[in-house]
């Protein structure tokens, strides 16, 4: 149990502490990653910046995922994603196209602050407060694939242990404090557990920009 983001985050940054790291850099998925990214991002020397994918939302349950879309437009889905989808002709497109513009609403107005870090031959940490099918992740990780980053980190305080096998060979290293066999909702691991706004998002980037972090042990 975590008492909020920042203590998960402080936590998975004495993980890292000691892990050599390439000019690092951590990305965020909004919106709680960034609160959790933030931490991470001062406490080892890195940049911070956002990586934007969105889930996609299973029909009459909206907390489920059956995939996700990247900031590059490409679409993973679950391999339950079929099942749940049966005799729903279009709902998947339309999910999409939701997602999409809600993805491009976000760049827009997280891009007005932070213009994209460079990743390409850098450490790269990705992190959110927690990840429970694996779907958003494996898009962020897509869209960093393309980018050639030097070695790239999954950094999460909670995850089941099917998701982190999940993601296991789409990265270098996965580091997660919590494993729990039940997972349940990702806000019964931490005491506060607030909503983020994008004015959170756009302060915290902002703030980055202006007060880079302390060097970390072992960066290079």
């Amino acid at each position: 149990m975590f008492n909020d983001r920042e203590d998960a985050a402080l936590q998975l940054a004495a993980r890292l502490a000691h892990r050599p790291l390439k000019d690092p850099v951590v990305l965020g998925i909004p919106r709680g990653g960034l609160v959790t990214g933030a931490i991470l991002a001062r406490e080892l020397g890195a940049e911070l910046d956002v990586v934007l994918s969105r889930k996609l939302r299973a029909p009459y349950q909206p907390e489920l995922a059956i995939g996700a879309i990247g900031e590059d437009g490409e679409v993973y889905l679950a391999d339950y994603a079929s099942r749940v989808l049966e005799g729903m002709t279009g709902y998947i497109h339309e999910e999409r196209r939701y997602q999409t513009a809600e993805i491009e609403r976000r760049k827009q107005l997280f891009r007005a602050v932070r213009p994209p870090a460079e990743v390409a031959g850098r450490s790269v940490i990705v992190t959110d407060d927690g990840i429970a099918t694996g779907s958003t992740m494996l898009a962020a990780l897509h869209v960093l694939k393309a980018r050639q980053p030097h070695e790239v980190i999954v950094a999460v305080p909670v995850a089941p242990p099917e998701t982190l096998e999940l993601i296991a060979p789409h990265c270098d290293h996965v580091e997660c404090l919590l494993a729990p066999d039940y997972m349940g909702a990702i806000g019964a691991f931490y005491r506060d557990f607030k909503q983020v706004e994008d004015e959170t998002v756009v302060r915290l980037l902002r703030e980055s920009l202006a007060k880079p972090g302390k060097p970390a042990p072992g960066a290079s």
